[in-house]
């Protein structure tokens, strides 16, 4: 109902006004018309209505007004506390013994106390809140008490004042009336603004270059006094070319006219004097000196060599100085050249006595290299020899496995067998430690997959370690590494060997660890391990740790053969070993780009059995015990056999029998210098194919290939039976 009598949009009193004008419109009417109808006691009801909300309306106005009042109290202490604040802040500034300024974020100056400008009383006046940086710079730099570098305009300092401003922290100096000094340090606030501190410097500038000219004299005082004492003579000219000073050296070395030597002096006169008493030498002259002086700025320094006197040497070495004047100095060498000459002398005979060194030196190297190509010379001969009665004593034993023997006599032949062994692995490392050391070691590099190399080495040693009570375990990989197939096979051969020698107990891991392009091969034991001195001494010959005793232990040469071969395949080598820990060896091989799936690997395959093998064979054989010994064990394996002795009788036995045999077993060296690999080619050409097997001392790669490409089988001294047989076991399956 009250909003029928009351606008919104009045004020609270008006409203208030309005509703107690109609309330009281209302009583009268009401005390004047009495009960005279129904209605009077509804209008009685509607003004309690009213006059309530007049109340309510009253209080909510007063609570505001409570409120406003106290808001009103707050900003008025605000307000005062910036005052007093502001105020403290401009009287501290004006405490400030430098001026200072303030710059909002627009480059617009907010403040500044009154020192600021103190040193420019013709713009001061001007410094005032809402003066802009860009104006402020242009002012300073038209006040006429602002003192100029030489070159610098007033535009190009104001420039130059401006790109500062850009940076977050700047200071430089500002020369006022060229006896004044005043350090300006420009800050950004973290509001971007820009606040700037003026201080005057004079005292400590003036301070400081009066300790600079101080220090700058002290200086020159030492600096002549070194002259005065080094044993140079010196002359010291300016960029005009006058005399500034020069010590007593000079004198004493030149005796110039005292004309000469006189401060302000130009050189002319001191160049007509050299001119005149010295005696330049090595292409230079005195009109190379002062043509030298005329030059322009920049030269290079200048070297000459003079002689005063008859025995005077001088060196003559002149300077430019960084203000383009310039020092000569004169050096007597005399002393110097006399020595060079006695060196030359000296060096003279020493050459003669080098080259008859040198060709002493060239004559005991050739004798060395002779006696070196004796010795392998020697060692692969006595090899030879000796191998041909070790693989005849090797197959008298083979031999006797067939036969009825006792216990005893069956111990004594293992013993004998076990021994033969030993003496076979000597010789062959003494062959091997002999090649490489000569140098005539050749190497065929080929793709090897590593499983196919790993795995016959696994079958080849497990039962020794299984009979020393050690576990060996050789975790295989898939992968191909470039190297030669023998000769790794021969590291690795000789680091299980060495591994399972040295341990008593435990286990011998053989593995692979990939490493970037290349694998690294490891062989780890459970052995004593190598103490820190002794690892520097067992890859030499014949060194034997503490574990290894008696002959069938070997010489100490198989880490020897290791580390020459992987020296020669460019495999780096190296261990890791702990005493009571064990020891590991570690072979680094690069990784073959193309994982050739036929790489070529050397492998032993085991034997096939024991049974009879049905064939016809021709043994060629110069020795008469080897041919004895290898008729012997082919026969008792139910192989008929012809043995001759050389060439002519094998041709002429096959010429004469009518039978043709099923395989031929050839010595590469003959009696009568043929060669086994002539001699099968020439039965091959009389007859169809022929199976053969080449035998011989011979290990190096080219024979190999040979016998390769020409289809023959190859088979080194001392032989090995089981490796025999499982050549004849094959080629008897072949034919059955």
């Amino acid at each position: 109902m009250s909003g029928l009598f009351v606008d919104p949009e009045d004020t609270v009193d008006r409203q208030n006004e309005k509703l107690l004008k109609v309330v009281s419109a209302l009583m009268r009417r009401v005390e004047q018309a009495g009960d005279e109808r129904g209605e009077d006691y509804a209008y009685f009801q509607r003004a309690l209505m009213l006059e309530e909300q007049v109340r309510e309306r009253t209080r909510d106005l007063e609570q505001t007004l409570d409120l406003l009042n106290q808001s009103n109290a707050r900003l008025s202490e605000a307000s005062e506390a910036a005052q007093r604040a502001r105020a403290d802040l401009f009287n501290a500034l004006e405490a400030v013994q430098e001026g200072f300024a303030l710059f909002n974020a627009d480059d617009v100056l907010v403040m500044c106390n009154s020192r600021f400008g103190m040193h420019m009383p013709d713009i001061k006046e001007q410094l005032r809140p809402g003066l802009t940086f860009q104006q402020y710079v242009h002012l300073v730099s038209q006040s006429r008490h602002l003192s100029l570098s030489d070159g610098e305009t007033r535009e190009t300092w104001a420039a130059k004042r401006r790109q500062n401003h850009k940076d977050h922290h700047v200071n430089f100096n500002v020369r006022i009336d060229e006896a004044s000094w005043v350090q300006v340090s420009e800050h950004r606030t973290p509001s971007q603004g820009t606040a700037i501190l003026q201080t005057d410097v004079t005292d400590m500038v003036r301070l400081e270059r009066r300790e600079r000219e101080r220090l700058l004299d002290d200086q020159a005082r030492l600096i002549r006094a070194t002259l005065e004492h080094i044993n140079q003579g010196i002359c010291i000219f300016d960029s005009r070319h006058r005399l500034v000073w020069w010590n007593q050296r000079l004198e004493q070395l030149l005796h110039p006219p005292i004309e000469a030597l006189q401060v302000g002096r130009s050189f002319g006169r001191l160049y007509r004097y050299l001119a005149d008493t010295l005696g330049f030498r090595g292409g230079g002259s005195a009109a190379t000196l002062q043509d030298w002086v005329e030059g322009a700025a920049g030269r290079s320094p200048l070297a000459l060599e003079a002689l005063a006197g008859e025995q005077t040497h001088l060196a003559v070495f002149a300077q430019e100085m960084p203000d383009t004047g310039f020092v000569i100095s004169f050096t007597d060498v005399t002393a110097e050249r006399a020595a060079v000459r006695a060196v030359y002398a000296a060096n003279e005979s020493l050459e003669r006595r080098v080259l008859e060194r040198t060709l002493a030196l060239e004559d005991a190297l050739d004798e060395a290299e002779r006696a070196n190509a004796s010795k392998s010379r020697f060692v692969a001969a006595a090899s030879h020899d000796l191998l041909q009665p070790l693989s005849a004593a090797k197959l008298f034993l083979a031999s006797l496995n067939g036969m009825e023997i006792g216990d005893h006599a069956g111990q004594v032949v293992q013993r004998t067998q076990s021994a033969l062994n030993s003496v076979e692995s000597i010789l062959a490392a003494l062959l091997d430690i002999s090649k490489l050391d000569s140098g005539q070691a050749a190497v065929a590099v080929s793709s090897v997959r590593m499983d196919q190399l790993l795995c016959p080495l696994f079958d080849e040693f497990e039962p020794l370690a299984r009979q020393k009570g050690l576990e060996l375990r050789i975790v295989p990989s898939g992968l191909f590494v470039e190297s030669d197939p023998a000769y790794l096979r021969r590291i690795l051969q000789n680091l299980i060997v060495n591994a399972i020698r040295y341990t008593s107990s435990g286990k011998v891991l053989v593995g692979t660890r990939r490493q970037a392009k290349a694998l690294r091969i490891e062989v780890w034991d459970t052995g004593p391990g190598i103490s820190a001195e002794d690892q520097d001494i067992v890859f030499k010959e014949f060194q034997r740790l503490s574990g290894a005793r008696g002959m069938c232990d070997g010489v100490g040469l198989g880490l020897a053969i290791v580390e020459r071969a992987c020296a020669l395949l460019g495999h780096p080598l190296s261990l890791d070993s702990e005493q009571g820990r064990g020891t590991g060896f570690f072979v680094t091989v690069p990784i073959s780009r193309d994982q050739d799936p036929h790489a070529a690997v050397a492998t032993n395959e085991p034997s096939r059995g024991e049974e009879p093998v049905d064939l016809l064979a021709l043994v060629v054989e110069d020795d008469p015990t080897l041919r004895r010994a290898l008729t012997t064990l082919l026969e008792s394996w139910g192989v008929s056999v012809f043995d001759v002795a050389g060439h002519a009788e094998a041709l002429s036995l096959i010429a004469a029998i009518e039978a043709v045999p099923d395989i031929l077993l050839v010595d590469y060296q003959l009696a009568d210098e043929t060669s086994g690999l002539d001699t099968i080619a020439a039965l091959r050409e009389t007859h169809r194919y022929l199976p053969a097997i080449l035998i011989t001392a011979d290990r190096t790669p080219d024979l190999r290939s040979r016998c390769r490409e020409q289809g023959v089988g190859f088979m080194n001294k001392p032989i090995e039976p089981v490796a025999l047989r499982e050549m004849l076991f094959c080629l008897n399956r072949m034919r059955a």
